[in-house]
């Protein structure tokens, strides 16, 4: 595991613990040997980003992080151009909007809207997706040129009960959402969630956007969400050319 990586481990850690942690707990929490992760907080400490609570204590992250994450979060390009259209879309349909897109051999979310219900689908940008069970990966999926040679390569891991593990069956799906001009998921990657998404262009490079919430209200707005998300698929591109 690379240095990189353990530093990751390390931010998440705190983050999932919402407390200090001694040196022992680190190393449980990362997997690593006592003298790795020491070594990691030492350069951490001497950098500013992680202080020392004391010998019982332990060690907690100093808000260096959030310094830096504040200033690269107000820059984000991505962020800039998408969160206009998505915020729209947002008050449109009520239910949470998401922009993905392809990252090796699966989704990335690039941007995040929460839908303003108590009960909603949530999320956040930096989450990683398979391609095979989100609405986002279908429709960037249904992108490529050679639909079954591409599916013939993804590893269809089963997430749920509903998640389409056969290439055959996916295949289908696939051009079914190629012919109506969008994609959908039906708790095939979170249950009781579905998704509608469709394709959009960033800058020239393919992107897509989805809507997603609980299947059932979801379900009922159908219409109403695609014909939201074509309209915001082509306003990005309308704004790109401009």
């Amino acid at each position: 595991m690379s240095a990189a990586d353990r530093t990751l481990d390390l931010i998440e850690a705190f983050s999932e613990s919402g407390t200090p942690l001694l040196l022992p707990e680190l190393a449980r929490r990362l997997g690593a040997p006592k003298s790795t992760c020491f070594e990691l907080v030492r350069t951490l400490q001497r950098r500013g980003y992680v202080y020392s609570l004391g010998q019982r204590r332990g060690f907690y992250p100093t808000r260096r992080w959030l310094w830096h994450a504040e200033i690269i979060s107000a820059n984000d390009p991505a962020a800039r151009e998408l969160d206009p259209a998505m915020e729209q879309l947002r008050d449109v349909t009520g239910e949470t909007v998401i922009a993905g897109r392809l990252q090796d051999n699966a989704v990335v979310y690039v941007a995040a809207v929460e839908g303003i219900h108590s009960i909603r689908y949530s999320t956040v940008p930096g989450a990683m997706k398979p391609l095979h069970s989100s609405a986002i990966g279908k429709a960037l999926l249904a992108g490529f040129p050679n639909l079954a040679d591409a599916v013939a390569t993804l590893p269809l891991q089963r997430y749920t009960e509903n998640t389409i593990c056969d290439p055959a069956a996916l295949l289908a799906d696939l051009e079914r959402g190629r012919e109506r001009g969008y994609f959908t998921t039906v708790g095939e990657n979170v249950p009781e969630v579905m998704a509608i998404a469709c394709g959009a262009q960033l800058g020239g490079d393919p992107i897509a956007l989805a809507v997603a919430g609980p299947i059932e209200r979801i379900r009922a707005a159908e219409r109403t969400i695609v014909t939201a998300l074509h309209a915001s698929a082509a306003q990005l591109e309308v704004e790109a050319r401009a």
